[in-house]
Formats: structure tokens, sequence, C-alpha cells
């Protein structure tokens, strides 16, 4: 007869759930008859006391039972019984009998060769269909059955678990071609108090005098020690390559975490210190409770059950719990729990004690997390599924898992501190807001980079210039961090300076290039070093809204693009230039008529190379240009919402390097708001000119304006024809304000002094200053100069 297993499953009601063919044959009861009905009708009596069926808390039972076949015959059963959790976590029961069990005359001969072919260790040996005959005594104890209890059982059926079921394959594999099998596996056998490694060696057992094939022979040798030892280097190992991989405290803490589990517990909380969010690095004071907010948290179990608190929630945890006492001491320490005797801390808060009861928690080590004397927060690490409680050894384990963490975790609160530092002098030091004008309508971004990159000298403005012109302006220092950030707020106070008085592009960017190499001759001979540390590349552009031409000049900046009102993108050729800092090297203006409604978009190159740089390659300009055109090319209802779109289609994630964005969309003055005259060079033409002024105003309805207007042309044009040299122009525009200007061929610039009692001249200039908002001179585009006035009207 071939020998079968009866295999019946039970659930937690006692109603049969399974029925296997040898069960069938055991008890005559086929499936259809028995499957959904109380188990206890196969019982013929109850068993007797040392016998009965165990409570549902333990793992499992065997004894025999008095069974009821189907004929009405009472059969003495020897069952094996396992209480089982699905991965659900349903609970059942697994119940084998081996059928036709009995001993063999060839189990002798079986045992004899397996002994004979294997040292003194943990030794089954099995017959052809994998069941047991015969065991040694280490083996009994191990599986915590007697030979008689296991003989015609499968490994499987004694431990059904998928280690078994890897095993059972290899011994099959042993069996049909004659090759010893190795197989190394991690378990808690039934008969031991904890798990253990075990190295398996399996090999067919043959018949000495005719070789026939008897069975395959199994042998393990314990290799608990051996395993702890490699575990623990691993572990280490994968700490040292899997924490601390970005400057992120939360993301640092979960990677403790899943590092941590399974291998070393079954659940893991990291909870840090109030304090620490507040950039407190004081001692811990004893005699309170403290408050802890959970960052990160990791289960052997889905959606991590355990955890009392939320990711992010803060608790007070009370005097004398493990966390409160690992942090008192400075000292990692190791605790058992147990429903049956709760800790005094845990009595009274009813959650605590429903996870104890529910999940089983019965270990419990708590290591504090300290870097640098500063005490960051504390990592609990909890065995609920593995049955063995923690070592010494585990927690020198999780003290070393737990300093390397710690170490991480603080390198990434110094850098958030620092960065939220630089990012708040970063955006201090640009526009709060941008200056209100008529030549463009403008919309700025500013992105500052990821996390490792560290903040950047990325910047933009927008400048009012005279004559209602306006200045644009990207640019880019090299490196990241407060040192960037400060040279950013140097290099943007000196542009505005130079903007001021109204520098032509490429003029602006030579006085520009002195400074930034001043700044890193300065640098240099401070920390002893080569000049060269400083760098910045710059593009300056200034648009005239009368002439509707701009002016642009770049200093190693990547070149603006222009979409023009029919949709077209285009980028506009201008010469490179040498970076800032270099010294010596000239600049080129580039000047272009721009049609109304163009805009024109300024950038650094943190916008056009983020995706290459985030796969760990060099950045392809062209390919960034590309997609900054199509970007560009789609319809936006507003500037605001056309920068929103060039970000989300460039920059997918967060950037690898600083952003800066600043579009402009172009508007004409119209030409009836423009007056222009020349003034002959004679003091008599004064007068017709005042009157041709006068005019203007009244047409534009600015006859309050008239009177002051009428002594600043007077002035300004009676100054030119004295001091200046023809020809001499008289230009009135009509914007936001009035601005009067005066041009001439001599490039000397007039300068206010205060005219003494008895001086007859001297007090023009001192007046135009006081009748105006502003007043000025600037270089003319064909030589000479302009001086001008404006006044609010």
């Amino acid at each position: 007869m071939e020998a079968l297993t009866a295999r019946v499953t039970v659930d937690e009601h006692g109603t049969v759930t399974g029925w296997s063919d040898g069960a069938e044959w055991l008890l005559g009861y086929p499936a259809e008859e028995i499957v959904g009905r109380p188990a206890a009708l196969l019982l013929a009596e109850r068993p007797v006391p040392r016998d009965d069926p165990p409570p549902a808390g333990l793992p499992r039972w065997h004894g025999t039972l008095v069974l009821l076949h189907r004929s009405g015959r009472r059969l003495a059963v020897r069952v094996l019984a396992h209480h089982r959790t699905g991965e659900d976590g349903s609970r059942d029961w697994l119940l084998v009998s081996a059928v036709a069990g009995t001993a063999r005359p060839e189990d002798d001969t079986l045992m004899r060769r397996g002994l004979m072919q294997s040292p003194s260790c943990a030794t089954s040996v099995y017959d052809t269909d994998l069941r047991y005959r015969r065991s040694s005594r280490a083996a009994q104890r191990a599986l915590g059955l007697s030979e008689e209890e296991l003989r015609g059982l499968r490994m499987t059926d004694v431990i059904p678990t998928p280690v078994s079921e890897v095993v059972e394959r290899r011994m099959r594999l042993a069996l049909e071609t004659g090759e010893p099998q190795y197989v190394e596996n991690h378990a808690r056998a039934p008969g031991e108090a904890r798990e253990h490694a075990w190295s398996v060696h399996l090999y067919r057992v043959e018949d000495p005098d005719d070789g026939r094939v008897l069975g395959v022979a199994a042998t393990g040798h314990d290799v608990t020690d051996q395993y702890w030892a490699r575990k623990r280097l691993q572990l280490i190992a994968a700490a040292s390559s899997r924490i601390g991989s970005t400057l992120d405290v939360t993301h640092t803490a979960q990677e403790l975490a899943d590092v941590a589990v399974p291998d070393l517990a079954d659940f893991l909380s990291v909870d840090l210190l109030t304090s620490f969010e507040e950039g407190q690095e004081e001692a811990v004071a004893a005699g309170s409770s403290l408050a802890l907010r959970r960052v990160a948290h990791q289960s052997v179990l889905p959606g991590v059950p355990e955890a009392v608190l939320a990711l992010g929630e803060v608790d007070e945890y009370p005097e004398g719990s493990p966390p409160v006492e690992s942090l008192r001491s400075g000292r990692a320490l190791l605790r058992e729990v147990s429903v049956a005797a709760l800790p005094e801390w845990v009595v009274g808060d009813a959650l605590r004690t429903a996870r104890i009861r529910d999940f089983g928690f019965h270990s419990v080590m708590a290591v504090p997390l300290s870097a640098r004397g500063t005490t960051l927060g504390v990592a609990v690490l909890a065995r609920h599924r593995r049955p063995d409680p923690f070592q010494q050894d585990d927690l020198v384990l999780a003290e070393e898992l737990a300093a390397r963490a710690a170490v991480c975790i603080d390198n990434a609160r110094r850098y958030t501190r620092a960065r939220g530092t630089a990012v708040t002098l970063q955006r201090s030091l640009l526009p709060q807001r941008l200056p209100e004008q008529s030549a463009v309508e403008v919309a700025s971004r500013y992105l500052p980079a990821g996390a490792r990159a560290g903040v950047g000298g990325d910047w933009f403005d927008v400048i009012p210039l005279s004559g209602a012109r306006v200045a644009l302006v990207v640019g880019d220092v090299v490196g990241h961090g407060i040192h960037a950030s400060a040279t950013m707020g140097r290099l943007r106070t000196a542009v505005r300076t130079l903007a001021d008085i109204d520098l032509p592009p490429d003029e602006l960017l030579t006085h520009l290039d002195d400074l930034v190499a001043r700044l890193a001759t300065e640098e240099a001979s401070e920390d002893g070093e080569t000049a060269g540390d400083v760098g910045a590349t710059c593009l300056y552009a200034v648009y005239d809204p009368v002439s509707r031409r701009c002016a642009l000049a770049r200093a190693g900046h990547p070149p603006p693009a222009l979409v023009l009102p029919d949709g077209t993108v285009e980028l506009l050729d201008l010469p490179a230039g040498p970076p800032l800092g270099l010294g010596g090297l000239p600049f080129e203006a580039v000047e272009c008529e721009l049609p109304e409604g163009s805009v024109l978009a300024l950038y650094t190159d943190g916008l056009l190379d983020t995706r290459s740089r985030r796969a760990g390659a060099a950045g392809d300009p062209d390919d960034g240009v590309s997609r900054l055109c199509r970007s560009l090319a789609r319809p936006a209802g507003s500037l605001d919402a056309l920068c929103d779109t060039v970000l989300g289609g460039m920059l997918p994630q967060r950037p690898a390097d600083d952003v800066a964005l600043l579009v402009a969309r172009t508007r004409g003055l119209d030409a009836s708001r423009v007056a222009i005259w020349d003034v002959e060079p004679d003091p008599a033409a004064v007068a017709e000119t005042r009157k041709n002024v006068i005019a203007r105003l009244e047409a534009w309805g600015l006859t309050d304006a008239s009177f002051v207007t009428e002594l600043i042309v007077s002035e300004l044009v009676t100054n030119a024809i004295r001091h200046a040299e023809p020809p001499v122009q008289l230009r009135l525009i009509h914007d936001r304000a009035l601005i009067c200007e005066v041009s001439d061929a001599s490039s000397t610039a007039p300068h206010m002094r205060r005219a003494r009692t008895y001086d007859e001249g001297g007090r023009g200039l001192l007046l135009v200053a006081q009748l105006t908002e502003r007043w000025g001179t600037r270089p003319g585009t064909k030589g000479g100069k302009t001086i001008w006035a404006e006044q609010s009207v």
C-alpha cells in the first residue's frame, strides 16, 4: 500500500475546512460529507487530560485521539496539530497523521547506511516517498517528536513552512540524480526554544549489496552562531550603504527602520525629541515625561498596524518607559514584556495594552540616538512574530545601527538648518516684488536646488531706467550655499548701481567683471590660495518702449529665448562673452528690434539640464534648449501661467540646480505720447522751446505741470546751449511720469553744486533736483550725453 498522509484543516470555530485523500482513506468520509461540519463529530470519545487538544495560544500539539470511522469503528490515531496564521492574519489548525506509518525491516538498513555516511549530528532518513523512517536523538529533540511519532510523516507535515518545501524539493533531486544537495535555512524547529540556522546535507541512501535505492538521508549541522555573525556583518554593511543616502531627517530615520526590519526586529519606531525640531541642544532632564515626535516606523506586517502613533504625531512618554529610560541614561536597554506582567508605565494606557495583547509583543530594545554630544531621539525595536527574545548581541548590533543613523540624522539636521539660513538669505536678496513700469509686463520664478546641491547663487532683477526704459537681468554665481548667496547679493547690488548710471550692457558687464575679479582676489588673499574661487555668469538687457529696440550682452550665460507675437520661438544670437571674473576680455552688445507683444525669456542654466544631471549624466544643453522652446510655444493665459508651463515641462521633479526664470512681454509707447524738438544753439531759441512744450502739455491734458516743466526745460536747454555742443535736442515723454530729456554732443557730464550767496549761477541743477522726482545723466546712443528729469503727474 502506498503511504498516505491524512491532512485536515479546521478553522477557529471548530469547523472542518479541508479534507485530503489520506483523511478519506483513514476515516472513510469523502470530502463532500465532512467539509463544513463540526470537527467534534469525528471524536469517538473525549481525550484524556494529558492528550487534550492545545489551547488557542500554543503553536503545536501532538497526541493520540480516538476517532470515529464512517463505518462506526473506533480508531486510535496519532495526530500532529499545527496552529497556523495566514498572511491575512486569519488562523486555523492543520492536523496531520501518517497512514500506514509502522516500522519496516529496511528501516534499520536505512538508518545504518545514513549514519555510516554522515557525522554525528541531527540525522533523519526518509524512504523513497520522502517519509520519515528513522531519526537520531538530536533530530528528535529538534523536532520535538519521538521517532515513532515521526514515522510515516513528511517534513512538510511536521514543519509546514516554505523552508520545508525547499528541503523536500532538494531531497527529491538527490533521490533522483544521486547527487548530494546542500541547503541552508534559518527557522525555529518545533522542539526548539528559539530560531536556529541549519546547514543541511542531503544524499541518497543505497543498499550496499544490490545497489537498490532505499531513500534519502538528511544531516543537519547547527550553524546559528556563524549565521548571526554573518547576518550582523550584512546588516552593518547595509546600514553603511543605505542609511544617509539623502540629507533629509525623516528619510534617514526611515532608512534605519527599513534596514533593521525584518532582519533584526519585527517592529521599529524612530521618535525624535520635539526640542530637536526647535534647534535646542540641551541635555534631557530627569524626573518628567518627554515629548517625542514619530518620524519613522516599519513592521513585518503590511501597514504597520502595531504603531500607536501616526507619522508626525507627538506623544508624551511617561517616566519609566523604555524610551525615556534610554534617553535619561544615554544607554541602550533591553526589556521583556507580556500581557500577564505589564510594565508599570503601560498600566492605565489602554491603547498600548491592547497593542501588546493583540500582537503578542514580548521583547523590546530602546536605543538612544546621539551624535556629537547631542541627544536627538530614540529608536525602539520590538519582536512579536519571532518567538525568541532579543539577546545581548542584538543589543550591541542595534547600538551600532543607531550610532550610524544618528550621525546621518545629525548631518541632515545641520544641513537643513544651514540650508534654511541660505534660503532665507537668498530670498531676502532677490526682489520681493517687481517694480511697476510701463515698458514690459513681467513674471518670474525662483526655485532653489534640491537637498544635495544646496542653495545656489541664481538671481534676477527688473530695474526701471530713465526714458521709460527698463533693464532685465539674470545671473548665476558659481557654487552653492551661504557664500554663493552672499556673493549673489553683492553682484545684484553692483548691477543696480551700475544700471543707475545708465551704462550700456557691454560696459556694465565690463565693470561687473572687474568687481568679480577683485572679489576673487580678496578671498584668495584671506584664504592664502590662488584667485578663482568666485565666478559668475550674467545676461543684461535694456529695452526701450519708445524705439521698441533692445540692447543685450551676456557673460558666459545661456542666450535668451524670444517668443514672437505669432508664436514663433527662437534664441537670440548673442556673442557668448567670457564668464565674469576672468578679466581683460571684451564683451559685445547686440541691439535688435522687438515687435510689441514679444516675450523675452531669461533663465539660468539649471533650467536646461536638470533631467540629465538627475540621471547622473552630463547635461545636454541642446536637448534642454529644444524642450525650452517647445514649452514657451505652448499657449498660456498669462505670463505667470507661462512660467508654470515652462517649469512643469522642464522640471518634472525637484531641480538639481537653482533655477531662475524671468519672462517679459514688451509694450510699445504710442508715438502720440512722445514729442521731440531740435533746438537751435541760440539762447533766443529757449523761449520758442518753452512755447512748444506748453502747447504739448495742453494737448496731453497736463496743464497743471506746465509751470514746473517750463522751469526744467528752460534750465536744461539753456545749460546745453551755453556749456555743451550742438546739436541739441529736447524730448518729452508722457508715461507713468512726465520725462524731460535734453541731449547734446558734449560728453562732459554736469554736476550739481551749491551756489554761494553772491554767485550769479550754479543754482539751476539744484532747482531741477528740488522740483523733480529724480534726475540724472546718461551717455548718448551716438556719443554725447542726455540729461533727464522725471516728475510725477
